[in-house]
């Protein structure tokens, strides 16, 4: 069934819908949203840094920050290179869906491309 306004061809398309993250972490929890609650195909998501560098974001979180506890010997600086983007390939009308469960998961910016 389509909505008011859409057309077949919105119906169909596949799009790549692109969530850009400040840490690994709050990347990491989007995809669980997405596959766990929303039954997103894990092999509809992809988790990269956006250039050829390695990151592990742009912001400390998570197993990047000490935890002051005696077990825990860290030593070096986390690899902070960039954004985080989790890629989810969309089919029909789950475009919306997913670009909205980025931005709840904080997601600094998303975008789109057509597939």
């Amino acid at each position: 069934m389509m909505l008011s306004g859409e057309t077949a061809k919105d119906y169909q398309m596949e799009r790549t819908i692109i969530g850009h993250f400040a840490t690994r972490r709050d990347a990491e929890l989007a995809v669980e949203h997405l596959v766990q609650d929303h039954g997103i195909a894990r092999t509809d998501v992809v988790v990269q840094a956006p250039g050829t560098a390695n990151s592990a974001g742009s912001l400390a979180a998570g197993a990047d920050v000490e935890s002051g506890h005696p077990s825990v010997d860290k030593t070096g600086a986390p690899e902070l290179g960039g954004e985080i983007e989790v890629s989810v390939d969309c089919h029909g009308r789950q475009s919306g869906e997913v670009e909205g469960i980025l931005k709840e998961a904080g997601a600094r910016r998303v975008s789109a491309k057509s597939l």
